[in-house]
């Protein structure tokens, strides 16, 4: 047998063998994150307000688990957030749940919480089977007049405002006054698991967000991950995978303010390497995270932001270099993917204007030099050749055809599971088990 090809055999018989175990674990309990979204402000213009509401957001989870609390997020608030109550339920269609699984979260005993502004809350933990890759719906009462400043713009996910009669968070037949298309202010649903359980973050931009893929389809890279650790382990995998990807994210820089006429404002998140602590490090059972930023770094100068912001891969590398010690001090396996080619891709702004175009050479020289260091140089505790996932054979500047959404940039549903089925669960061994 080939050397690399008995390798990479004896290597994936040892992870799955070790995701197996982790379905068995041992006594000693512990929190995973079964899901997340990162927090971003609310685009300008855009701030979302509710006024005596409930909120039934719908997440989609990855691990499974018997008891499961939530994590609600003011981070971007300059006002205190008061939550009325907060439900948790198996979500069976649309708005509605499955009455017997309706379950009231508190908050240090209380059944209403008051977050700070500029903080977080986490409830108490609640009894409630969790399967694994389901749907569960949380619902959050709003009393009075909330403003919403801490949000996820990009969800992919059709979730529930009900109309202005009050708390309907134990309601079945939810009170549907309108669908939204953003999560607002929940950022995390964790799950009970054993010692042995842990969770994945995938770090990165909107190729990691799941723009173009189709909403409500759950078909982002993470969620065909999280789809395969399952099915590897009977459904019975205790990895939670977390999608902590923020649209026009870069490693370096925080959201360009001024760009396009300041309609981006803050929205496009802070610098991956402000970020890392808050969105990696310090999610429930983190043990692994898959890097997938750089491409914005390299895209936009010149095109959404001044020439004069032009990136070297130096600099790209040297902010690597700064997420890898990070991670490696508190234990948690690195794991770096290249960034995907984006010839001919394009931004439309609006009807009345010309699209932004990103493509140069010389950023293609970036690219490249950058995607050579992430595979060959042996500093993160593994790599994955996205782009050679996703590129055209025939054009390798490009996307592959049958995995452009149409902007030739972010991959489709059938480019996204190309991703997911590339990542090798051999990788998500122990952590730093080198």
């Amino acid at each position: 047998m080939n050397r690399l090809v008995a390798k990479t055999v004896t290597c994936g018989l040892i992870g799955l063998l070790s995701i197996t175990a982790m379905a068995h674990g041992a006594n000693h309990k512990q929190w995973i994150g079964t899901w997340a979204t990162a927090p971003q402000p609310p685009s300008p213009g855009h701030l979302q307000s509710f006024r005596n509401q409930t909120l039934r957001l719908i997440v989609h989870t990855s691990a499974g688990g018997t008891k499961v609390r939530i994590k609600i997020s003011n981070i971007f608030g300059d006002h205190p957030l008061h939550i009325g109550r907060a439900h948790i339920a198996r979500r069976t269609d649309a708005a509605e749940i499955d009455p017997t699984s309706d379950r009231t979260l508190k908050f240090h005993g209380q059944s209403s919480t008051t977050v700070a502004a500029g903080s977080m809350v986490v409830s108490d933990a609640v009894g409630l089977e969790v399967p694994a890759l389901s749907d569960l719906a949380i619902s959050l009462f709003l009393p009075g007049t909330t403003e919403v400043k801490t949000t996820h713009v990009l969800p992919k996910q059709t979730s529930y405002v009900s109309t202005e009669t009050g708390d309907s968070t134990a309601e079945v037949k939810f009170p549907v006054a309108k669908k939204i298309s953003t999560w607002p202010l929940l950022t995390g649903v964790d799950v009970e698991a054993s010692s042995r359980g842990a969770a994945i973050v995938a770090f990165g931009s909107s190729l990691t967000d799941g723009d173009g893929t189709d909403s409500d389809s759950n078909g982002r890279w993470p969620d065909v991950l999280a789809e395969r650790l399952q099915k590897s382990a009977n459904g019975k995998a205790e990895l939670g995978v977390l999608n902590e990807g923020i649209i026009g994210n870069r490693l370096l820089n925080d959201s360009p303010v001024q760009a396009a006429g300041g309609r981006f404002g803050a929205v496009l998140g802070q610098a991956g390497l402000k970020r890392f602590q808050r969105d990696v490090l310090d999610q429930s059972g983190v043990r692994y995270v898959i890097v997938g930023l750089g491409i914005n770094d390299i895209a936009m100068p010149g095109s959404l932001t001044p020439d004069s912001e032009s990136i070297k891969a130096e600099s790209i590398i040297a902010g690597y270099r700064q997420l890898i010690a990070a991670a490696h001090a508190r234990g948690v396996r690195i794991i770096g993917t290249t960034n995907p080619p984006f010839g001919n891709s394009f931004l439309n702004l609006g009807p009345s204007e010309a699209p932004i175009t990103f493509y140069t050479s010389e950023k293609e020289r970036v690219r490249k030099k950058v995607n050579a260091w992430i595979l060959d140089s042996g500093e993160f505790d593994g790599a994955v050749d996205l782009d050679a996932v996703l590129r055209d054979p025939s054009h390798p500047t490009q996307l592959l055809p049958s995995y452009d959404s149409g902007d030739h940039l972010h991959p489709n549903n059938a480019g996204c599971r190309a991703e997911g089925n590339a990542i090798p669960l051999w990788l998500f061994r122990r952590p730093l088990d080198r």
